[in-house]
């Protein structure tokens, strides 16, 4: 099978404010029809990264390739065949959901006829053609985001470059997102897609870079980098009494972590070997009261590699970012 050529190719990127590095030579790649997602915490580097895709940032050092077009020269040939959708709504509130699309449309050179369909079809990706003629003011903040996405993909780009899409919108909302952007890659877009989300990484992006201060720590499919952490799953029991030394022993693949009197902490090779540490525990006179099971995830082979956390408490993406 013939190799496919990337459409974003970045190598060795690095981006510095002053004497703070905000990108320390990072490379990745995005192919047609894959979504890649950029996962970090606020001030990894995501949002300067997708600037610098956009042609908004220059780059200190390191080469970036859009679509066969190489930065700085190919800047303007790149602006053709990019769709970029900021963090922050870009949409007109007093205007239409309807003139906020034909308005880009114009802004992306499209012929009447052409941004007609062009708008009617970004208006039924993201769920909003029953809304099409009410001004944007109505709408709820999801809503807003999803026009903000029909606003950068109308023109059907070769590369998406998604910023946060869906902070603070509506489970709704976040699922017609993701349905747009899978319905998009499906369609042959390269999708680089930001988020600190780890959920949303692990659904819908088939590779992820991880970032921390700038630098990329880690980058694989969420399952391979999940696998190589050696993390397993945890059950977590919480029983009547106090379970007695050596109550797990004889279930392999069970191992116990730790925990005192009433509660306990196990990892667990299988997760199909729940049930039998359950009547295991039962059996050993510690009636369960309730236990939870948690699965190794994206965040935890953050936090592995880098000691902290893939979501910052404000949950919003700092400017420097």
């Amino acid at each position: 099978m013939e190799a496919v050529e990337p459409l974003i190719a970045v190598d060795g990127l690095v981006k510095r404010y002053g004497a703070r590095t905000a990108l320390a030579g990072i490379s990745f790649s995005v192919s047609p029809g894959e979504i890649v997602g950029l996962l970090g915490p606020n001030g990894a580097g995501k949002s300067t990264t997708l600037s610098i895709l956009a042609t908004l940032l220059p780059a200190d050092a390191g080469t970036v390739t859009v679509a066969d077009h190489r930065l700085p020269e190919g800047a303007r040939a790149i602006r053709r065949v990019i769709g970029f959708v900021p963090q922050r709504v870009a949409v007109y509130p007093t205007l239409t959901a309807t003139e906020n699309l034909h308005f880009f449309a114009r802004m992306q050179g499209l012929p009447p006829n052409e941004a007609r369909a062009a708008v009617a079809a970004a208006l039924a990706l993201v769920g909003l053609g029953e809304r099409a003629d009410e001004p944007v003011t109505r709408f709820s903040g999801g809503m807003r985001r999803r026009l903000n996405v029909a606003c950068g993909v109308l023109h059907r780009p070769r590369v998406i470059l998604l910023d946060e899409p869906t902070v603070g919108v509506d489970p709704q909302s976040r699922e017609r997102l993701f349905d747009a952007v899978e319905a998009l890659a499906r369609d042959g877009a390269a999708i680089l897609y930001s988020t600190h989300y780890m959920e949303e990484a692990e659904r819908l992006c088939g590779r992820v870079v991880l970032l921390d201060a700038g630098r990329m720590v880690a980058e694989g499919t969420p399952a391979s980098l999940i696998a190589g952490s050696g993390m397993t799953p945890r059950l977590r029991l919480h029983t009547t009494h106090a379970l007695p030394p050596g109550w797990l022993a004889g279930i392999p693949g069970a191992s116990l972590l730790g925990g005192e009197g009433s509660d306990a902490s196990i990892a667990l090779a299988n997760v199909a070997d729940v049930a039998a540490v359950l009547v295991r525990a039962a059996r050993a006179g510690g009636e369960v009261r309730r236990f939870s099971l948690h699965q190794p995830n994206l965040a935890d082979v953050f936090f592995g590699l880098t000691g902290r956390a893939l979501r910052d408490t404000d949950g919003q993406e700092t400017s420097a970012d």
